[in-house]
């Protein structure tokens, strides 16, 4: 029994923040004294690596080479250069026939992992069918390496003569080199060959480097369809019932039907888009007749490119203007002139780019920017946002690697307009990244979020777990850390656990470690820019509705996916949408009970209060009670003492409340989100694809469910409704006696109000609700009575 508890109460200590205290900063790879104990705690400006642990390379910049002896038989080279220290190799490519090569690449091998005290560079001959031949080498003895720190300049590369196996240099040919021990903060880090990535070949080397991405900047384009005029169907002998079809892209919106058979039709009706900078597709508008109830027409076609529409920095409206429409002609007497193009008709349009909407790409409950779009209506921004990726730990193996479980894993960091990458560590379950990156912070409310996932592209014979997907790189967890949640100028070193609910039910991933620290700019712009709206003015003037906002912000999620998975290495559509909550809008059983007992634990603090205020009238505690009356009695003498002891007291509960303050980031809480509590059903629907692929007696079973649980919520919904239906039956004379009995009350009150001071109502009303339970009756109150009995209109329903 002790046990079955115990294993509960471990998985949630196992599904919480822990403290790290990770060695941040920086030091002498050489273990000398700098600053204290061997680290750097300097200002901050001087270095832009503090809040990641140091990790050091053995840096080998392989430059060119010259005077390369030819293959005697050949009497061509095919040269390559091999890279070795201790048991990794790392290779350039090879040119065909080239005496002087030039490669400009560079190797690191990480300093934790070498076990030589020797570095050899071998220049070869590739050889098609036998061993490649071997040119000539250069030694380095690793305690020779001279060390390189930032802001150093870059070593300087020399020539060096190759020597054959015997240490012989004649007529071997020079290979210019530079060796140098580093750290992740070299200019040559991001681009280099990394040890850690040894097994990587081919296309799949540019898959595992770190880059940062900007999204595209987005537009909303707003389309006012105004009129038309002089549209000539097909079929002349009746006028037309025309509509307008626009399209940008694969986004396509329609007018309605216009009510009425005309040949000059009007809409006046707003149609809006998402584009993205560079533009690349162009408005296309198509006006089309309902010809028939199954089929439309196209009686016109207008293409127009996006980069000559206005741009609107304000509410003010843009010019209309119209536009002629061409269409191709058909017809039995045109014979031949079919393709002939010819004057139909004309488009009264309004079309503008807005500029003051932030284009929402992400959901706002989890929103990272809220600028507009136009860059001059920028603010200056209020603080800097540093992060370090440090490491992850425990991670699960992902797939199978020559019959082993492994994990090739990368974490990515997105806030505002920059996506982060880190470097993807093959075959670890516990990578180091230690990687920096910077934001400027321009709202304090707005989220930074963190995703993990399994690289599936490298190459090679591994295959993914099943379940995980043919293709797509694999989830291994997220975190989002809110930046008003943050302190300022304090740098939060925690593990964040990675939580993945999958059709099985909640599993844990492993744990990423992470550094951050938000550094205020300007106070006084942070707390002028709490009392200003989370988005810019024109959401809030011009607003979407709820429909326009969803669809708006889909289109929106799909452009920066498709926009970024162009770029090298892509980062991939599955990553982009797992990181912009693509799925929030779906239905989930689970999430709705979450947010259901969020409601419920809103209201916790009402019902206790009310709890109190039930033991107070019923003289629980006749000590406490006493107390109440004598500060009713205060309050009644003295009313103007009521809102500042009102104030006063949010004031005290506040300063109490300081000393219980979170202490670390906001992190996934399974309870608050019924992932532990959750039915494996439950999360099969959850999983399920849209539309649904389940079999029939499933979808069945599923549908009675929902049915059964919206009719909870019916029934709930319908009592509301009685109850203000009620209320309005009071004065509506639907009851008219219960209606004269109300008006004739409310008649001897106004009366008896007048004629009474107001402290002596409050007084009398306050004696008889607190008074003894003695003097009270179990059944319910007159006015219950009363209200209950009144009509509503559920009696009219079918």
């Amino acid at each position: 029994m002790s046990s079955s508890q115990a294993a509960p109460k471990s998985n949630q200590e196992d599904y919480k923040l822990k403290d790290t205290k990770p060695e941040l900063g920086e030091r002498w790879p050489h273990g000398g004294q700098r600053g204290g104990s061997g680290w750097i705690y300097s200002e901050r400006a001087t270095s832009t690596y503090d809040l990641v642990e140091q990790m050091f390379y053995l840096y080998v910049r392989v430059v060119k080479a010259k005077d390369l002896p030819p293959n005697p038989v050949t009497s061509n080279v095919d040269p390559y250069v091999e890279v070795k220290v201790g048991n990794y190799k790392g290779k350039t490519k090879h040119f065909e026939k080239k005496f002087n090569p030039e490669w400009k690449q560079v190797f690191a091998f990480s300093k934790d992992k070498i076990q030589s005290s020797v570095v050899e560079v071998f220049v070869k001959d590739k050889e098609m069918v036998a061993k490649d031949d071997y040119i000539g080498k250069v030694e380095f003895d690793m305690h020779e390496v001279p060390t390189r720190v930032p802001p150093d300049s870059p070593l300087a590369p020399q020539w060096y003569r190759l020597e054959n196996l015997r240490g012989e240099t004649r007529t071997r040919g020079e290979i210019m080199l530079a060796v140098w021990m580093g750290t992740q903060a070299d200019e040559a880090f991001p681009e280099a060959w990394h040890s850690d990535s040894a097994s990587v070949k081919g296309e799949g080397v540019y898959n595992i480097r770190s880059k940062v991405y900007v999204n595209p900047k987005l537009w909303y384009l707003r389309v006012n369809v105004i009129e038309a005029q002089d549209v000539e169907p097909q079929d002349k002998s009746q006028p037309p019932q025309v509509f307008v079809k626009a399209q940008v892209g694969q986004q396509v919106l329609k007018t309605k039907l216009c009510p009425t058979k005309t040949t000059n039709p009007m809409w006046n009706e707003d149609l809006v888009f998402v584009a993205a900078e560079p533009f690349e597709e162009q408005l296309v508008l198509t006006l089309e007749n309902k010809a028939s109830p199954g089929k439309d027409e196209v009686v016109a076609k207008l293409s127009l490119p996006l980069n000559k529409f206005e741009i609107r920095l304000d509410h003010r409206p843009v010019h209309s203007r119209w536009y002629n429409v061409e269409r191709f002609g058909f017809g039995v007497l045109e014979g031949d002139k079919g393709n002939e193009r010819k004057f139909s008709s004309r488009i009264h349009l309004r079309v503008c780019l807005e500029g003051a909407y932030h284009v929402l790409d992400e959901s706002t409950m989890y929103i990272s920017d809220t600028r507009p779009t136009a860059r001059q209506l920028w603010k200056q921004p209020i603080g800097i946002l540093e992060v370090g990726i440090l490491s992850a730990q425990s991670l699960q193996p992902m797939k199978t690697n020559n019959g082993k479980g492994s994990t090739d894993a990368y974490c990515v960091a997105k806030y505002g307009q920059k996506w982060v990458r880190t470097r993807t560590i093959t075959e670890s379950f516990n990578p180091k990244w230690n990687e920096q990156y910077t934001w400027e912070v321009y709202d304090p409310c707005t989220v930074i979020t963190f995703g993990v996932f399994d690289n599936c592209h490298l190459g090679g014979g591994s295959q993914q777990t099943p379940g995980s997907g043919a293709k797509n790189d694999s989830r291994v967890g997220k975190v989002r850390i809110r930046l008003s949640t943050l302190e300022m100028d304090r740098i939060y070193t925690n593990s964040y656990p990675l939580l993945v609910l999958r059709p099985s039910g909640l599993k844990k991933m492993g744990e990423l470690q992470l550094a951050i620290r938000f550094t205020c700019l300007s106070l006084a712009h942070i707390i002028y820019l709490y009392g200003h709206p989370l988005l810019p003015k024109m959401h809030y003037l011009h607003p979407f509705t709820v429909n326009q906002v969803d669809s708006l912000r889909y289109q929106a999620m799909n452009i920066v996916a498709v926009r970024l998975g162009r770029a090298e290495p892509p980062l991939r559509k599955e990553v982009v949408e797992y990181m912009l909550d693509v799925d929030s809008h779906i239905w989930s059983l689970r999430r709705s009970k979450a947010n259901f007992f969020r409601i419920v634990s809103l209201f916790s603090g009402v019902i206790s209060m009310s709890k109190w205020l039930g033991e107070v009238q019923k003289w629980k505690n006749p000590v406490t009670t006493i107390l109440v009356h004598v500060l009713f009695f205060i309050l009644i003498c003295y009313p103007e003492l009521i809102l500042p002891t009102i104030f006063l007291y949010m004031f005290l509960i506040g300063i109490w409340n300081f000393r219980f303050r979170p202490r670390h980031p906001p992190h996934m809480d399974t309870k608050l989100s019924w992932a532990e509590a959750a039915h494996p059903d439950e999360l099969d629907e959850e999983f399920d694809t849209f539309p649904t692929s389940k079999a029939q007696d499933v979808v069945k079973m599923r549908y009675d469910r929902l049915r059964s649980v919206a009719g909870r919520i019916q029934t709930v919904v319908g009592d509301i409704a009685t109850q203000g239906e009620r209320f309005h039956a009071l004065l509506s004379w639907r009851d008219p006696r219960a209606t004269s009995l109300f008006v004739i009350f409310c008649l001897i009150v106004a009366i008896a109000l007048y004629v009474t001071p107001f402290k002596v109502v409050a007084a009398v009303a306050g004696i008889f609700w607190l008074r003894h339970p003695r003097f009270r009756s179990k059944l319910p109150s007159v006015p219950s009575n009363f209200f209950k009995r009144l009509p509503s209109r559920a009696d009219s329903m079918l």
